[in-house]
């Protein structure tokens, strides 16, 4: 909402991007569709994410299917338009680990 001289005026919402994310290291691969506003931090998906699958969010992140690492310091609607919808959850520590 923005007032201008006496006027008020109603800002159209921002929209939303919606995500798939898949945990990857459970072999029955569950999913959550998550919907955000475009501007939120991608940072806030990647710990929503990790907390619906009760994983660590300091030790998780999230690639897509390709495998490439998705750097959450940009805001989702960022995210959706570099690398679509269908992402992956995956917990650090099994990264790169013998």
């Amino acid at each position: 909402v923005v007032q201008s001289k006496g006027c008020i005026v109603l800002m159209a919402s921002e929209g939303k991007v919606q995500f798939k994310i898949t945990l990857t290291s459970d072999p029955k691969l569950p999913y959550r569709v998550i919907k955000v506003p475009e501007g939120a931090p991608f940072t806030a998906v990647v710990k929503f994410a990790a907390q619906e699958f009760k994983e660590k969010e300091e030790t998780s992140a999230i690639i897509t299917n390709d495998g490439i690492g998705i750097n959450p310091a940009q805001s989702a609607g960022n995210v959706f338009l570099k690398h679509g919808s269908d992402l992956r959850l995956i917990p650090r520590d099994r990264v790169g680990s013998f």
